[in-house]
């Protein structure tokens, strides 16, 4: 009798943990309306330094964030998005790499891209080789403005002073 209380309180415990379980390896890590991204280059800061900012579009607002007191660093994430239309909006964040593994910085959208209403057919880092030992980012995004037409190539550069650059490449 004992035996059987004892299986059956062990088995009423397992039983949330087993559920739990099952629906965590249902939902998805990464959305399915991420169609490219890519994790690179290198930044860091004395930790005053506000984080990579653009003019914000009509859609965003600006928050004001609280500026840690201690030295941060971290790398870049560029990303895209697909809308319902089959076009995207790109985005580059930044990551923190803090002692409880990372977390994001910041998100800004890259209104020169999107403005165009891309069709992004691929993001690349400059480097696949690991992080970079110098501040800043170098990725190339190709993309289309008609689903018809050959992909072009555009590159995002952050320089060492976080300046944020977005250009079509010249070859």
């Amino acid at each position: 009798m004992t035996l059987r209380r004892t299986m059956l309180c062990a088995l009423l415990l397992a039983v949330p943990a087993l559920c739990a379980r099952t629906a965590a390896a249902q939902d998805p890590v990464l959305p399915a309306s991420i169609i490219f991204a890519t994790s690179t280059g290198y930044w860091e800061d004395d930790g005053t330094t506000p984080a990579v900012q653009r003019a914000p579009s009509a859609s965003q607002t600006a928050t004001p964030a609280a500026a840690p007191a201690k030295p941060r660093h971290g790398y870049y994430k560029l990303f895209a998005v697909r809308q319902a239309d089959r076009t995207a909006k790109i985005y580059l964040q930044q990551i923190e790499q803090g002692d409880d593994g990372p977390a994001i910085a910041s998100t800004v959208e890259l209104q020169e891209l999107n403005d165009l209403k891309p069709y992004v057919t691929d993001i690349r880092p400059e480097n696949s080789s690991g992080m970079l030992k110098e501040p800043g980012l170098f990725a190339m995004i190709y993309l289309k403005t008609d689903p018809d037409v050959e992909s072009e190539t555009w590159t995002v550069v952050i320089d060492e002073f976080g300046e944020v650059t977005v250009g079509k490449a010249s070859n």
